[in-house]
C-alpha cells in the first residue's frame, strides 16, 4: 500500500520554550476564532492587522507583542490572558494495568460482549476525543448488530479470526491484521470464525464545544 508522507513526525523533539510559547498562543487565538465563526479576513478587519500577520500569529510563526495580543483580545472579546492557558496546562497521562480496564456496557452491546476501556480523557486542547477498548468475544457471544457512529476507528487483531463487516464489504482479520476506517459507514463482527476473539478497537472523534 502507497501512503503519502505524513504531515506530523512523531519523534519530532521538543521545540525551545519560545517557539512553544508562540505555538501555543496562535493555536489559542485560532480555536476563539473559529469558535466565533470568524474569518481570518474579518479578524484583519477588526485589528486592522494584516491577514498575513495574523497567518504568522495564529501558526506560530511570530512573536506578536503585548499591544498586540490586547487588540486580538478585545476583537475576540475574551482576556488576553486565555491566549497562555495553553502553554502551562498540564498534559494528561492514563496508564491502565493489565486487567484494570473499566468494564462497561456500550450501546448496542450484546450479550457476553466483554468490552473494557483503557483510558479516557475527555476535554483537552488537541479537540479530539480517543476511546481505547479491549473487546472479547466468547464462545458464548451473540452475533454483533452493526454499528454505525461519528468518528475514526481503527482495529488492531490480536487473538482468533473475525469476519469483520464494513458498509458493504468483508474483511477477514486475523491476529496482527488492522482495520482503520470512517465509523460513519454500518459496521462490525459479521461471522465470528475461531474464538475466543479480542482485538484493540480505538475511536476518535472531534471534541464538541
Amino acid at each position: 500500500m502507497s501512503v503519502s508522507l505524513l504531515q506530523q513526525n512523531p519523534h519530532r523533539l521538543r521545540e525551545n520554550r519560545e517557539k512553544v510559547l508562540e505555538v501555543a498562543i496562535g493555536r489559542e487565538i485560532r480555536a476563539f476564532r473559529k469558535s466565533q465563526n470568524i474569518t481570518v479576513s474579518e479578524l484583519s478587519d477588526k485589528t486592522g492587522l494584516s491577514i498575513g500577520m495574523l497567518s504568522k500569529i495564529e501558526n506560530g510563526n511570530t512573536s506578536p507583542s503585548l499591544t498586540t495580543l490586547q487588540t486580538l483580545a478585545d476583537a475576540l472579546n475574551v482576556s488576553m490572558t486565555s491566549f497562555f492557558r495553553g502553554f502551562e496546562e498540564d498534559r494528561i497521562a492514563v496508564h491502565t494495568k493489565s486487567g484494570e480496564g473499566v468494564q462497561l456496557e456500550r450501546e448496542g452491546t450484546r450479550a457476553n460482549h466483554q468490552y473494557n476501556l483503557l483510558g479516557h480523557i475527555g476535554a483537552n486542547s488537541s479537540q479530539v476525543i480517543v476511546e481505547p477498548y479491549l473487546i472479547t468475544l466468547s464462545e458464548e457471544s451473540d452475533i454483533f448488530p452493526t454499528f454505525q457512529h461519528a468518528g475514526i476507528e481503527t482495529i488492531y487483531m490480536l487473538e482468533g479470526v473475525v469476519d469483520y463487516r464494513h458498509g458493504n464489504e468483508i474483511y477477514t482479520l486475523e491476529p496482527g491484521d488492522t482495520l482503520f476506517f470512517d465509523a460513519d459507514s454500518p459496521h462490525g463482527p459479521e461471522v465470528l470464525k475461531q474464538l475466543p476473539a479480542r482485538y484493540l478497537s480505538i475511536i476518535s472523534y472531534p471534541q464538541k464545544n
